[in-house]
């Protein structure tokens, strides 16, 4: 996402109060406020468990981060309006196009005409901080104690999450949208994918190592597969060169703490924190990539290529591999096989593609315009549990979804086979929000039917279990010293080495330079980048 600079500090006040002019009325409509520290005796209007949560209706609006697959109004929505009446709390759900939520979101907090939460609105790291120091976020620490059941129960269970959420201060200023760590397939999210129809036509087993990917890439090349006559099949094809190198670098060792840490993860040698992607071990990773490459087994628009064209592309079947959800429901393509952990050159073999499971630490933010806390975090906390989460990703049993003989959960035919040709998103979108994904919850296999729980998907998180990360690290979290550091010096070498792999990779930089590579990455301040790496590293450890 863009973020637009302007030059003049009216300038944003005066589009701020525009952009949400509405949302400062709505939440002082309930006489019973209280402080938001957690100290005070009982709340008058507030139940104390079950529903309704309030006894009194109140009043709450949030700025709320929409996807192109979401309705429009999301109060008409079955969940929406079902859980309106249930709670007691009626909330105006003020939609922001994630195409430009960090400029609104940004314009919102700096003119300080903000309503009283941030729902689904992707509030990064740095600004939990920065906004929770200056008392405009609230603080949830003491708060989720007493009102957070759900919640606090998964703190406990979870004690990685509460050192994911806990900024460098000490306190905890969001609620996130947490995946189980048991749903390995969420987490995993974008399987390397090969088609199994090429492999039984080219009499090769599944790979299993690098050296036998590389083996079928390049008969997928040399062969006419489609029987078409044209030699027009493509063995590897993705959205960017990030995704292959991220599913391949545990075939070397590398990435071993999962992908919230795409530059640092741990020497298994020394256990103490590595600067990978300048190691002299991780050069092979990117020989390896370029190997592909330079012999035409990576489509040639792979740097280039946006989404809408690479599904147009993958409808055709003529990918030999590719990275994505599932090819079934991107690309309308069955009989795709996804990959396990690959062994590489030296028996390395470490499934390392595994997503945080705090995807989104900032999903609910609660503001200090909210005179309603302990009832927003009680509104929120519902779907941290079994029954609310249920609710939230299937909607009403009997109108949305059913239970199978099996007891598994499923949506009705009207949402899987709409009679009126809507797809199956078009037909959820009337009656759920979570479509587009950074929405605050809790994620669980039962009761989350995207496409990581199709039995393709399920069958690669069996594969990768044996080999996954051991540890796996929720990001960490900066002060802000150590943000304006890593926003400035460490975005710089970020985009420099992204932009050297590249050429690496395509061939416009022979290897021969990669010593002269490493030697620049050092110079731009890679120790200085590992103290505070180091320093964050020891908090996040450290965190009861």
């Amino acid at each position: 996402m863009k973020r637009r600079r302007w030059t003049s500090a009216a300038l944003v006040v005066a589009m701020a109060g525009s952009l949400l002019s509405a949302c400062s009325g709505n939440s002082a409509s309930a006489p019973d406020s209280n402080s938001p520290d957690g100290k005070k005796g009982e709340v008058p209007n507030l139940e104390k468990s079950g529903m309704p949560i309030v006894k009194q209706p109140v009043s709450l609006t949030f700025f709320t981060g929409k996807a192109a697959t979401n309705g429009n109004n999301f109060e008409e929505t079955t969940v929406w309006k079902e859980y309106a009446k249930l709670s007691n709390v009626n909330v105006k759900f003020q939609l922001v196009p994630f195409d430009n939520l960090t400029e609104k979101r940004n314009l919102a907090l700096a003119g300080g005409d903000y309503p009283d939460a941030f729902y689904s609105s992707r509030v990064p790291a740095s600004d939990l901080m920065k906004y929770g120091a200056q008392g405009t976020f609230v603080k949830l620490n003491d708060l989720i104690d007493k009102y957070a059941p759900n919640f606090k129960k998964l703190m406990d269970k979870y004690p990685d999450l509460k050192k994911g959420l806990t900024m460098p201060d000490g306190y905890i200023y969001s609620f996130p949208s947490f995946y189980s760590p048991e749903f390995l397939p969420m987490l995993i999210g974008t399987p390397l994918w090969v088609k199994q129809e090429w492999l039984d036509k080219l009499k090769l087993k599944e790979p299993a190592t690098t050296e036998e990917l590389y083996q079928y890439l390049k008969a997928v090349k040399e062969t006419d597969l489609n029987g078409n006559g044209q030699a027009d099949e493509i063995p590897y094809a993705g959205e960017g060169i990030n995704p292959l190198i991220e599913q391949l670098r545990g075939a070397w060792g590398f990435g071993n703490r999962g992908l919230g840490h795409k530059f640092v993860d741990v020497d298994p040698k020394t256990n103490e924190l590595r600067f990978f992607r300048t190691d002299a071990k991780y050069k092979e990773v990117i020989e390896y990539v370029r190997k592909l490459y330079t012999e035409g087994l990576i489509d040639k628009e792979i740097f280039t290529v946006k989404t809408s064209a690479l599904f147009a592309k993958g409808q055709k079947g003529v990918f030999g591999a590719t990275i994505n959800p599932n090819p079934m429901t991107q690309m309308n393509q069955p009989g795709y096989v996804g990959l396990g952990a690959l062994k590489g050159p030296y028996g390395d073999q470490l499934y390392t593609h595994v997503k945080v499971p705090v995807v989104w630490p900032g999903a609910f933010v609660i503001t200090d315009k909210n005179k309603n806390v302990e009832a927003t975090i009680r509104w929120i906390d519902h779907f941290y549990g079994d029954e609310g989460a249920t609710f939230y990703f299937m909607g009403l049993e009997g109108q949305t979804y059913r239970k199978a003989s099996d007891g598994k959960l499923e949506f009705v035919e009207d949402i899987t086979k709409n009679p009126n040709g809507l797809t199956m998103d078009q037909a959820l979108a009337k009656h759920i929000t979570w479509l587009g994904g950074s929405y605050p919850g809790f994620v669980q296999e039962k009761y989350f039917k995207g496409s990581e729980t199709l039995p393709e998907s399920v069958a690669v998180g069996k594969k990768a279990e044996p080999f996954k990360v051991k540890e796996l690290w929720n990001n960490f979290n900066f002060t802000e010293e150590e943000t304006e550091f890593r926003s400035t010096v460490g975005t710089d070498m970020h985009n420099y080495i992204g932009e050297m792999e590249a050429k690496f990779i395509t061939g416009s930089q022979p290897m021969s330079e990669w010593d002269k590579y490493v030697a620049t990455v050092q110079k731009m301040g890679v120790d200085e980048y590992m103290k505070g790496y180091k320093k964050a590293y020891e908090r996040y450890k450290n965190t009861k």
